[in-house]
């Protein structure tokens, strides 16, 4: 499977809608893409953009926290399919010399991953489909 890596474009919290938009580009082109998320997830990306830290973790802290912990590394996030108009990801960490792929919605996997600047890539047929 090819990837395109991508990088996180834009981040659209609006507090009178149910879905909130982020908007992901293409690292070394043109194409981009929105994804709806829910509001939860809009906020937790913004919060850990902005390097917004609470006393406590929170839930997309703590599965990082988790992943360091236990010896990983995130490694990638991978948008890896497209079905019926849901995106499909997987964090990928490495510890050691295994390889683990972890299932995710992709705002998740972003949420998770934003804060420390993890490559975000596409798939090559889910890009297709959505340009």
């Amino acid at each position: 499977m090819s990837e395109v890596r991508m990088e996180l474009s834009k981040i659209i919290i609006s507090e009178n809608s149910d879905s909130q938009v982020i908007v992901l580009k293409e690292k070394y082109g043109d194409r981009s893409f929105p994804i709806l998320i829910g509001i939860h997830e809009a906020l937790a990306i913004d919060r850990r953009l902005k390097g917004i830290r609470f006393e406590r973790p929170l839930t997309h802290q703590l599965l990082a926290n988790v992943i360091r912990e236990m010896g990983g590394a995130l490694e990638k996030i991978v948008i890896h399919d497209l079905r019926d108009h849901t995106f499909f990801a997987k964090l990928c960490v490495r510890r050691g010399q295994e390889s683990i792929e972890i299932d995710s919605r992709p705002s998740d996997a972003i949420a998770v991953g934003i804060a420390s600047e993890v490559p975000i890539f596409v798939a090559d047929h889910v890009l297709a489909e959505v340009m």
